[in-house]
């Protein structure tokens, strides 16, 4: 198992405390928590990376769609896309129901089973399709959508050791754009800096106001600070967290 997270040469730095949780999520509305310590999150990372690169085959240059929400599962599949060296395309939950450019076709897509139900989400074509379940634990399982594989599922089946790195460049495209994954850290570092966000720091953000994961994700791995994703709260029980949580910064 490794102590930090795997991803990409140049995309995050390692966390300055490997023991504490390096990406909390919380769900207000359900009572959902989980912390992830930056093991935790490697370990799934990497599972992610296996089942994407030995799973589905894919190889760096190849495509892949993302459709989630911030959640510690978005956190996983996008850190695993970014160490196998894929090209990842964020659709933001904003642009739900739009065609474009963007609609494929990609080696592999990952959505939401929220996402999904909505009659005006227009999914990308895929060789490769999973569904992500983000609703908290306990609740009723659903069957998997035709066509679609259980991320979870999928990736508990590979193992989590770190993938090979020397086939991925930081100068290689880490988005469709063009945008390497050294100019994604870069950008990630500029907005840490705005921020005044340092190694060792925990950053809140409100999920329902922030989507983008170079802000979310990339922003306080960057840097080695930890990040307390809250789902479903208001402002009482965001400042709530704020107060309560370690949080030195706040997104927004």
């Amino acid at each position: 198992m490794t102590s930090t997270v795997p991803a990409a040469p140049s995309v995050v730095a390692a966390p300055a405390v490997t023991g504490s949780a390096l990406l909390t999520y919380i769900d207000e509305a359900s009572g959902e928590r989980v912390d992830l310590t930056a093991a935790d999150l490697g370990d799934w990372a990497a599972r992610s990376a296996a089942l994407l690169r030995d799973g589905c085959g894919l190889r760096p240059g190849d495509t892949v769609a993302v459709l989630l929400p911030p959640h510690w599962q978005s956190a996983a599949v996008l850190l695993g896309a970014w160490a196998a060296g894929l090209t990842v395309a964020f659709r933001p939950w904003a642009t739900a129901g739009l065609a474009g450019d963007d609609d494929g076709p990609y080696d592999a897509v990952f959505v939401s089973r929220q996402r999904l139900r909505s009659p005006l989400e227009v999914v990308p074509q895929a060789r490769h399709r999973f569904v992500v379940d983000t609703a908290p634990p306990g609740a009723a399982p659903e069957l998997t959508p035709p066509g679609y594989r259980d991320f979870l599922a999928e990736a508990g089946t590979h193992g989590c050791e770190p993938p090979a790195y020397e086939t991925v460049r930081a100068g290689d495209a880490a988005s469709p754009d063009g945008t390497t994954y050294q100019q994604w850290r870069v950008i990630a570092e500029g907005i840490a800096a705005e921020l005044g966000l340092a190694a060792g720091d925990r950053l809140a953000v409100d999920v329902a106001t922030e989507e983008q994961p170079v802000k979310w994700l990339l922003t306080p791995l960057s840097v080695g600070a930890s990040v307390l994703l809250c789902a479903n709260c208001d402002a009482d029980a965001f400042a709530a967290r704020v107060a309560t949580e370690d949080v030195t910064h706040v997104l927004g």
